[in-house]
């Protein structure tokens, strides 16, 4: 049996977990992580990461990989509704409905204009092998795969894991200071007692991976092809592409669909089933795997059981629509990294972590119920705009498709109805503010009395701001001829960064007396006309909401911290209580 002594323990090597073990390698925290699996997901699983998600891997040099395997949104930025894929007959084939979402299309604009980047489209499958090489690279020897937890003890200021290698069977003993659980609540959280709060599970759904050429049929360009076939409702389903070549010729494709009454273990009788969704009964296919899972809505009682942090699934788990959980789990670990870094580093006290739930999880509570109200209004609502309605009797269903692409006035009006009921489904594919526009209001942030702006109901509009505990709005600047963002002035373990205007020289002076006073690295930016950057549009002019004497400090995962709308009498006292307010210190 060996024994190994480091700051952090990382149980769970999927998204959240490797994630977690980059961000704390680029603050300089030594870590270890462990993972059950030999490998990473063979499974292409969750697909969607959304903009705040591709900020934070900007933020670590991991976008330009993720950007190269990737689809763009103008490859992914529709979602559309059809009767079938194909087929011979007179409602095969036809468009019900298609919008824009997810920054494609129309909205492209919008989101150029509220971050340095777009969202993209990834599966986990080709994602999760990037964010290993990374972890990997960043701390050698510190991730290992084919390793299980097989038991954990919290022993005063510190906790000790045993860790079995699967294919030796050898243990080893690790005693860390704090273990982050990124395991999906496998093993972590039943040994702390963690409760995961929720209703049973919704219901079991299935999705069949497989490998065909569907490029004669397939209508590119869409995240999501929602089927609700004219005939028989058990071949209503989902499809969507998985690449590796995105459009036409995207090899691989994932479908959700009923497998009832067939055996999921008689390969044939499941394929007959995809080609009977796809209307193609002699279509060449492989099948990659078929994978049966709980829609759950459960969310963590807590996100912090004394040395134990849970992260991603195993803090919450809620349904597919809008995105939110694997993208959620990258935004637990690097909202968690920089304060581990600050704990381990002396620069905060133990009770800086205690942050963590107090910001994470209403975030996480906030997605679960915006997942369950976008599932529930697609599985009703937009079944119903187009006339499925649970008491449809059977043989009103191919009449009903008739009505609705009838050329008569009747069918005009019901297909104007359908169309604006489909509007509302932006809640789920154009929720732009959902993604980005969340703010923390209690924890390492210093209120300073203003009210949030105003949020859509659909979540639809995106209001920048520079409110303590909200993201840090985007503008591009330039230093010495190079194009950034101000997203680009925080950097991993740089610490703050104090951002001032042209009359901002008293801040200058106070971030320096602060930071030798704290043992606290700040970086002051100053942007405007004949500053270090220049406001290259005027945006930031637009979005500061501060005054060219006042300042707005940032966290390094690019959140506000406090700030001063204008400027002070005292600029290093305020300066200096508000970090100290930040960290957890008492007040100097």
């Amino acid at each position: 049996m060996g024994a190994v002594e480091v700051p952090v323990l990382i149980v769970g090597g999927g998204g959240s977990g490797l994630s977690a073990s980059i961000f704390l390698s680029d603050h300089h925290v030594d870590h270890l992580l462990v993972e059950r699996r030999s490998d990473t997901s063979n499974l292409p699983k969750a697909h969607y990461l959304n903009q705040r998600t591709m900020e934070i891997f900007r933020q670590h040099g991991l976008e330009a990989d993720v950007a190269e395997l990737a689809a763009p949104p103008e490859k992914f930025g529709k979602v559309r509704w059809q009767t079938t894929l194909t087929g011979p007959g007179p409602l095969d084939g036809k468009l019900i409905h298609e919008m824009d979402g997810f920054g494609g299309g129309a909205l492209r604009e919008t989101y150029a204009a509220a971050a340095p980047v777009l969202p993209v489209k990834l599966p986990q499958v080709r994602l999760e092998p990037i964010l290993r090489r990374h972890a990997e690279q960043r701390n050698p020897g510190g991730v290992r795969f084919g390793h299980e937890l097989t038991s954990l003890t919290e022993t005063g200021d510190r906790v000790v894991a045993e860790i079995r290698d699967t294919a030796s069977g050898e243990t080893t003993t690790v005693t860390a200071r704090y273990v982050v659980a990124a395991d999906g609540g496998r093993t972590v959280g039943a040994a702390v007692g963690a409760q995961l709060q929720g209703p049973p599970p919704l219901f079991d759904a299935t999705t069949v991976y497989f490998a065909a050429d569907l490029s004669e049929y397939w209508n590119e360009g869409s995240i999501i092809t929602w089927f609700l076939n004219p005939y028989r409702p058990d071949l209503s389903s989902a499809l969507i592409e998985m690449g590796p070549t995105w459009g036409k010729h995207s090899e691989e494709w994932g479908l959700h669909v009923s497998l009832a009454g067939v055996d999921r273990t008689d390969e044939q009788a499941v394929l007959a089933k995809v080609r009977a969704v796809l209307g193609l009964p002699e279509l060449e296919l492989r099948l990659l795997a078929v994978t049966t899972w709980s829609v759950e809505a459960v969310l963590a009682e807590h996100y912090r059981y004394g040395r134990v942090l849970l992260a991603g699934d195993a803090a919450h788990r809620q349904p597919p629509a809008v995105g939110l959980g694997l993208n959620s789990g990258v935004q637990d670990a690097h909202n968690l990294a920089w304060k581990l870094a600050a704990v381990l580093g002396g620069e905060a006290p133990d009770g800086l972590l205690d942050t963590y739930e107090a910001e994470r999880r209403p975030v996480g509570q906030f997605n679960l119920g915006w997942a369950m109200s976008a599932a529930a209004h697609h599985q009703v609502v937009i079944d119903a705009a187009v006339g499925l309605g649970q008491h449809l009797p059977a043989e009103r269903r191919t009449p009903m498709f008739f009505g609705y692409f009838a050329p008569t006035p009747m069918g005009v009006a019901q297909r104007t109805r359908a169309a604006e009921i489909f509007a509302t489904h932006r809640g789920e594919c154009q929720a732009h503010d959902v993604e980005i526009g969340f703010a923390y209001e209690a924890g390492a942030v210093v209120p300073d009395g203003s009210r949030p702006p105003a949020r859509a109901p659909l979540g639809d509009v995106y209001q920048p701001t520079t409110r303590p505990g909200h993201r840090l709005p985007h503008a591009w600047i330039e230093r010495d001829g190079q194009r950034l963002s101000t997203q680009d002035l925080t950097a991993p373990g740089a610490g703050f960064v104090l951002i001032a205007g042209v009359n901002g020289e008293p801040w200058v002076e106070a971030a320096a007396q602060v930071a030798e006073k704290l043992s606290v690295p700040i970086v002051v930016a100053r942007i405007g006309a004949g500053e270090e950057y220049a406001d290259v549009d005027g945006r930031w002019a637009t979005v500061r909401e501060i005054t060219d004497a006042g300042a707005v400090l940032v966290r390094p995962d690019h959140h506000v911290a406090w700030r001063s709308v204008g400027g002070s009498e005292d600029p290093a006292s305020g300066l200096g209580d508000a970090i100290a307010r930040v960290l957890g210190h008492q007040a100097t």
